[in-house]
C-alpha cells in the first residue's frame, strides 16, 4: 500500500496536475485518475508506489558504490536539482546538457581537466603575473566552464544511473543513457512516454514544489544507500587467537591455556 504521508505531501505540492487533455501521451493512461477543467489529474496513489520503487532502486545502486547524475535544466528544476544533488553528494547538470557527455565521455573529461587546471592556476596565484585583461578573460572562462560543468567536474567515470526531470526536455540525455545502457529514473508528466524510462515517477514536472519534493526523496534514498555502503565496508573486529578475547565488559577467559614462551633458565 502507498504511504499516505507521501500522498499528502504530493497533493500539497500539486504533483497531481497534468497537462491539458489535448497534449497527453496515450501510454500515460494507466497513471491518469480523471480529467478536470480540460486538465488531466494524475493518480497520486500510483505516483507514491512508483516513487517508492524508484527510491528503492536508487538505494540499491548507491549501496553498490555507484553514483547518480541528477539532470534538470528547466527553470522550475534548476535550483532543486543543484541543492538536493549537493546535499546527498552526487553530480548534477542544471544548465545545459553537453552533447556526448555520456557517449563521448573522454572528450568531455578533457574539457573538465582544462577547467580544473585553470582553477589550480588561479588558486596558486599564477594569474597574478598576467595582464589585467588576460586575467579577466581567464576568470570569465572559468566562470563559464563552471556553469556548464561545475556540477560534474569531479565525476571520473560514467554514473550508475540518471535521475531526469522531464524526459522530453532532456531527450538528448535520455538517448545517450539508453545508448550506454545506463538505467534512468525520471519524473514523467502526462505528455511523456513512460515506457522510455526504466523507473518512471508520474507527477507534475512543472510545479517547483513537486519537483523539489521528489528530488528530496531521491536524495534521501541516495543518503540511505551511502549509509548502507559505509556499514558494509566497516571491517569486522578480528579476535586474537594467541590470547584471551577482549570485550567492552573486560577480558574473556580463553577456553584453552595460552602458550607462554619464557627464556631458558641458566
Amino acid at each position: 500500500m502507498p504511504d499516505t504521508t507521501t500522498i499528502k505531501q504530493l497533493l500539497e505540492a500539486g504533483a497531481h496536475f497534468g497537462h491539458q487533455t489535448g497534449r497527453w501521451h496515450p501510454r500515460m493512461k494507466n497513471y491518469i485518475f480523471t480529467k478536470r477543467n480540460g486538465i488531466h489529474i494524475i493518480d497520486l496513489e500510483k505516483t507514491a508506489v512508483m516513487l517508492d520503487k524508484a527510491c528503492k532502486f536508487v538505494r540499491e545502486i548507491v549501496s553498490q558504490g555507484e553514483t547518480i547524475l541528477f539532470v534538470g535544466t528547466k527553470k522550475q528544476a534548476q535550483e532543486s536539482v543543484e541543492e538536493e544533488a549537493k546535499r546527498c553528494g552526487m553530480y548534477f547538470v542544471n544548465q545545459r546538457w553537453l552533447g556526448g557527455m555520456l557517449t563521448n565521455f573522454a572528450t568531455i573529461q578533457a574539457r573538465v581537466d582544462q577547467l580544473v587546471r585553470l582553477e589550480d592556476q588561479q588558486a596558486r596565484g599564477e594569474l597574478a603575473r598576467l595582464s589585467k585583461k588576460e586575467v579577466g578573460k581567464i576568470t570569465e572562462k572559468i566562470a563559464h566552464l563552471n556553469r556548464q560543468m561545475g556540477g560534474f567536474k569531479e565525476m571520473t567515470r560514467l554514473p550508475g544511473a540518471l535521475f531526469i526531470i522531464d524526459p522530453i526536455k532532456e531527450k538528448i540525455a535520455l538517448a545517450e543513457a539508453k545508448r550506454m545502457s545506463i538505467p534512468v529514473v525520471g519524473i514523467v508528466d502526462t505528455n511523456c512516454n513512460p515506457d522510455e524510462i526504466d523507473h518512471p515517477i508520474p507527477a507534475n514536472d512543472d510545479a517547483i514544489r513537486a519537483v523539489k519534493l521528489i528530488c528530496s526523496k531521491i536524495a534521501d534514498a541516495v543518503l540511505e544507500g551511502k549509509a548502507g555502503l559505509a556499514a558494509a565496508s566497516v571491517p569486522t573486529e578480528v579476535v586474537p587467537t594467541t590470547g584471551p578475547a577482549v570485550t567492552a565488559a573486560g577480558p574473556v577467559p580463553a577456553t584453552t591455556e595460552p602458550l607462554v614462551f619464557t627464556p631458558d633458565e641458566e
